[in-house]
């Protein structure tokens, strides 16, 4: 396969030249990509405008936990692709230290608004259980097939992202979710270029593409949420067992965000992209796919 750039040929999904989701980062990093480091934010200057958003804090902090813990997808994903070098090059030297970076900064504005909750603690109890559940053996039974679904799961956290940026007012969390929000979607662009470069024909197999990319989507439900859920809230409420009516109260919080500000259109564009469906039918497969995902999400 060949080693996808910023700048490759137009997409099938909508978007411009070397852009297949058709979305601008938010983040004013377009065409060639400024880095950016946590180092640079002033998290001293967040204010305290979120502090009493239940909902907002096990977003971030649940968020914050999973963009931690990467390094264990990445060393999965690195044996899966260890016969590919460019892949693994990639997912080595940028994707991983990216992700890790995103944990890192939600960590920082978790702390600095929160600062009596104890961060560390929950980690830890949170990443035991979770490396547990962090298993090779639920990739999909080709490399080709697991690239498209990684594309599912960089529009969930792209869409997630770019969700709580256009939710948040805070300026110093606003200026966190936009440098994610573009890194995601990056991510999300070279996975899919990865994955068109080793189709044998545009939309070759699509049947089995869109059953993988189903299948990602039926099993990426509340399993990690409930896992950050349950340790932040037993670290926040010291002696007090997380019940489901716990979990269940924050997800009803969560679904009035969704409501408010979750970017349906973009996420049904990126999940359609690994298809490369004709203009027409993806015009229809877009409509059908957004009225979907609002029933999963707020069922």
């Amino acid at each position: 396969m060949q080693n996808p750039t910023d700048d490759g040929p137009a997409a099938e999904a909508g978007g411009s030249a070397g852009d297949p989701t058709g979305f601008r980062p938010v983040g004013g990093r377009p065409g060639g990509r400024r880095g950016w480091r946590v180092g640079d934010i002033d998290f001293t200057r967040a204010d305290g405008r979120h502090r009493s958003d239940t909902t907002l804090f096990y977003l971030l902090t649940g968020a914050s936990f999973v963009e931690s813990g990467s390094e264990l997808y990445t060393r999965n994903l690195l044996t899966y692709y260890r016969d590919d070098a460019p892949i693994a090059a990639w997912l080595g030297n940028a994707w991983e230290p990216e992700e890790l970076q995103h944990g890192a900064a939600l960590r920082a504005y978790v702390q600095a608004v929160w600062p009596d909750f104890d961060w560390e603690a929950a980690y830890a109890r949170f990443i035991a259980e979770y490396a547990r559940a962090a298993s090779p053996d639920a990739f999909e039974a080709t490399p080709g097939l697991e690239l498209a679904a990684r594309c599912m799961i960089e529009t969930g956290t792209a869409t997630l992202y770019r969700m709580l940026h256009d939710y948040a007012q805070e300026p110093v969390l606003r200026e966190v979710l936009a440098h994610i929000c573009d890194d995601e979607i990056s991510h999300y662009k070279h996975f899919l270029r990865f994955f068109r470069a080793g189709q044998s024909s545009p939309g070759g197999g699509r049947l089995r593409v869109a059953w993988a990319i189903g299948r990602r989507v039926r099993e990426s439900r509340n399993d990690d949420a409930w896992i950050a859920f349950r340790h932040a809230f037993e670290v926040r409420n010291p002696g007090r067992p997380c019940l489901p009516g716990d979990f269940a109260r924050w997800q009803s919080g969560w679904q009035a965000i969704i409501r408010r500000t979750f970017p349906f259109r973009m996420a049904a564009d990126m999940l359609l992209a690994p298809l490369a469906l004709p203009r027409l039918a993806r015009r229809l497969a877009r409509f059908g796919a957004e009225v979907a995902l609002r029933r999963a999400l707020l069922a």
